[in-house]
């Protein structure tokens, strides 16, 4: 019994020609995975040395001309350049007459919809907003991460089955955001994506200096399992000190921190502030524990000691001004509790 087998998508013939205006890290990947898909990517547009590499690594054979050819060329265009930069190029070109009538232009930026592509739209083209909600590394890798990843799609409602297309087409899931709503959704996903990988790396910056030889090995299984517990249960997945309530534990770690590591000291208290709301909201922090908790992060302020609610050295609680105080900001070198909040 023979087997059919199915063809290969690059033989199949090609749709619609595909330019990339910017070969960031992102504009390569989604044209190499439209390549895959049945389309021909005809131009790009890179200067720096870094983009070339990009495309000849992502996009073999495609010349790099400037954005008005790539335009020439193309029946469908990536403009995929950061987001301030948006608003110019679409009105540069626009103005140059490079926007031909029917022409698909994309932009992949989270914080615009398609109202920034207005001056093309006047020209004729068909505006799509279709952004990626991933990371990407500017190396092949970045196409096989499109299986499955979730678009940020706005278009016209006539348009809505054909941006939802090309999304499928990539291997995504697309997933419709109102033009009003992009730059809280763009929020939302820079909240989650890039303010993560500071906290990990901050996380393991201390973690060296705690003497761990492999922070990322130690990282790993924990930062996966509270990714996995947090997508799974929301707040009902918060655990450690500030959700415990235990006051004692988080006055130490900021002394810590002023200690080794003070940069770090805002962003815990902001996160720590947050999860006690939330944790307390959840009904998972105890009133009773709250207070105490609250008490020691309104007295951490980022810039000086904590006041003296610290359980663990009560002494000297009514004149923290004093210069026999711990707190004194004359006496920096006291280890008292200054030091342990």
């Amino acid at each position: 019994m023979s087997t059919v087998q199915q063809p290969d998508p690059r033989d199949r013939p090609a749709r619609l020609t595909v330019g990339v205006v910017g070969t960031g890290r992102v504009g390569p990947a989604l044209a190499a995975s439209l390549g895959l898909a049945g389309h021909r990517p005809v131009a790009a547009s890179g200067v720096s040395d870094a983009s070339r590499r990009r495309a000849e690594a992502l996009l073999p054979g495609v010349p790099l001309v400037g954005p008005e050819e790539v335009l020439r060329r193309a029946e469908l265009v990536l403009l995929t350049v950061p987001d301030d930069a948006l608003p110019p190029l679409v009105a540069g070109l626009a103005e140059t007459g490079a926007v031909r009538p029917g022409q698909l232009l994309v932009h992949t930026s989270g914080r615009y919809g398609t109202k920034v592509l207005e001056p093309a739209l006047r020209a004729g083209a068909l505006p799509l907003a279709l952004h990626p909600a991933m990371t990407f590394t500017g190396t092949p890798v970045d196409v096989q991460r499109l299986a499955g990843c979730s678009f940020g799609v706005t278009a016209p409602e006539e348009l809505r089955l054909a941006a939802e297309a090309l999304v499928i087409e990539m291997g995504g899931e697309p997933e419709w955001i109102a033009e009003d709503s992009r730059p809280l959704y763009h929020a939302a996903l820079a909240l989650g994506a890039n303010h993560l990988v500071t906290l990990v790396a901050q996380s393991m910056e201390l973690l060296r200096t705690a003497g761990v030889t492999a922070p990322d090995r130690m990282l790993g299984p924990l930062l996966g399992a509270a990714l996995d517990n947090a997508l799974r249960s929301g707040d009902a997945a918060l655990t450690g000190p500030v959700a415990r309530g235990d006051a004692g534990t988080v006055a130490a770690h900021v002394a810590e921190l002023r200690r080794h590591a003070p940069a770090a000291v805002p962003g815990y208290l902001a996160m720590a502030r947050t999860t006690a709301d939330r944790a307390l909201a959840h009904g998972l922090l105890k009133p009773e524990l709250a207070e105490d908790l609250l008490g020691v992060l309104a007295g951490a302020t980022p810039d000086g000691p904590a006041d003296s609610h610290d359980p663990e050295n009560p002494e000297n609680p009514e004149n923290p001004e004093s210069p026999e105080s711990p707190e004194s900001p004359d006496n920096p070198d006291n280890p008292g509790k200054g030091d342990t909040q």
